[in-house]
């Protein structure tokens, strides 16, 4: 199970670093989903990427690994309800790394929960040995992560409900 906490802790540091690599772009994403003004969006860009950082260290260290899987089913399970409170919009909400409006929909919200519960899973699983192919899984299981992303950002794709 060594690969889902490596799946989670290469998630939370991808996505820390997403937000200091287009910080503009995500302040305006989050100034939205949260619906507060710019300043405040910014604080929460940086509180959310710090966050997702200290919960990816903590992640890989055994000890820590309860705690950095609470902080990332706090962080997911926040964007599970902003995105919630959005549902049905159509905004740029900086789940993906391409910029694009999509709509907000019930997959997206369950994405985020999805997440949320992995973390706590993953929190809660007890430690296992370090494998070698434990990071080709966690690879992997990212690449069907970014590649499921892909899918939920098809407009009017047939089998996706609005």
């Amino acid at each position: 199970m060594i690969a889902l906490v490596l799946f989670c802790a290469a998630l939370l540091a991808a996505s820390a670093l997403h937000k200091a690599l287009a910080r503009t772009r995500l302040a305006e994403a989050t100034a939205r989903l949260a619906s507060v003004g710019a300043v405040p969006a910014q604080l929460l860009l940086i509180l959310a990427g710090t966050l997702e950082l200290v919960a990816a260290a903590c992640l890989l260290a055994p000890p820590l690994r309860f705690v950095g899987g609470g902080i990332a089913a706090l962080v997911w399970g926040s964007y599970a309800i902003a995105l919630a409170r959005r549902r049905g919009e159509t905004l740029d909400c900086g789940c993906d790394l391409a910029v694009r409006s999509k709509p907000i929909t019930t997959a997206l919200v369950l994405r985020a929960a999805t997440l949320a519960a992995l973390a706590v899973l993953v929190a809660l699983l007890p430690d296992t040995p370090f494998t070698l192919d434990a990071p080709f899984a966690a690879a992997g299981m990212l690449a069907l992560y970014l590649g499921a992303s892909e899918l939920l950002a098809i407009p009017a794709a047939y089998w996706k409900a609005a």
